[in-house]
């Protein structure tokens, strides 16, 4: 990876106190952009800022919820007037919630509705609201620049279980094609949008349904083997070089794509 690929751009990262945003921002400070960390921690967006400025790198702490307007547009204009201008957005924020996981005992037809609107609003509306925010930045203050989103291989095949999330995703993948388009025909190729759609990687929120205390795997995640050919779980960095790719001038003809990094698994049927 080149470590000018990004260089003097700057750069917003929803979700980036998060495992994969982590990875996200050092590689993005890495690639010569500013990293702006927006999440809702304060404290860990401002540890994770420090770190990247005394490696050398650039980065700002900014404390929003992606369902909060009031609270993006004020990082957002701290952003700007801090560095200038706005070249590039990475929807990162994204989650699932207990109450949107159907177990296999469920009522399907019981299914909590509250708990499915809540995942739906902050993976669908939590892509939707920051872009609407900062990718108006864009336009406004750099005139160019690129919009990742952050799909998943459940929005390419069913995966039991987590149909809050799935429905999201799959959402997510529409959507990002509609506007990718929507961006093109009316600001030709200076704005764009692309999905990347990672695979298993552990983190946080699905370590203890994937993997056991002593490391070993969950039913899930011997499941989740037998249909990965590599046989392993992503890497966080293992996303990285294609996120720093469609963020950069590089991939300046590619839009509306989704660039799946999964390790074989939405294409092995498993026999």
């Amino acid at each position: 990876m080149s470590e000018d690929q990004l260089q003097n751009k700057v750069i917003v990262v929803t979700g980036a106190t998060g495992v994969l945003g982590y990875s996200m921002n050092k590689a993005i400070a890495n690639a010569g952009a500013v990293v702006c960390i927006i999440g809702r921690n304060m404290e860990v967006a401002s540890q994770r800022a420090k770190e990247i400025n005394d490696a050398g790198g650039k980065a700002i702490a900014c404390k929003a919820d992606v369902l909060d307007e009031v609270q993006l547009n004020a990082a957002k204009d701290l952003i700007i007037k801090t560095y200038g201008k706005i070249d590039g957005l990475v929807n990162a924020a994204g989650g699932n919630m207990p109450g949107a996981v159907v177990q296999q005992d469920a009522d399907l037809f019981n299914l909590d509705m509250d708990s499915l609107q809540k995942v739906l609003q902050l993976n669908l509306f939590g892509t939707l609201l920051p872009t609407q925010v900062f990718g108006k930045a864009i336009k406004e203050t750099a005139q160019k620049g690129s919009i990742v989103n952050i799909s998943s291989v459940s929005a390419k095949t069913v995966l039991t279980k987590v149909l809050g999330y799935s429905m999201a995703k799959a959402a997510i993948e529409n959507y990002t094609k509609w506007f990718a388009v929507e961006l093109a025909k009316r600001y030709n190729d200076t704005i764009r949008m692309n999905a990347i759609v990672p695979g298993f990687f552990l983190t946080e929120q699905n370590r203890t349904l994937l993997t056991n205390p002593d490391g070993s795997y969950t039913t899930r995640g011997h499941a989740i083997m037998n249909t990965t050919p590599v046989s392993r779980f992503g890497k966080p960095e293992e996303l990285t070089s294609a996120l720093i790719w469609l963020l950069s001038d590089q991939s300046s003809f590619v839009l509306g794509s989704t660039v799946v990094i999964d390790g074989g698994f939405t294409v092995f049927s498993g026999v």
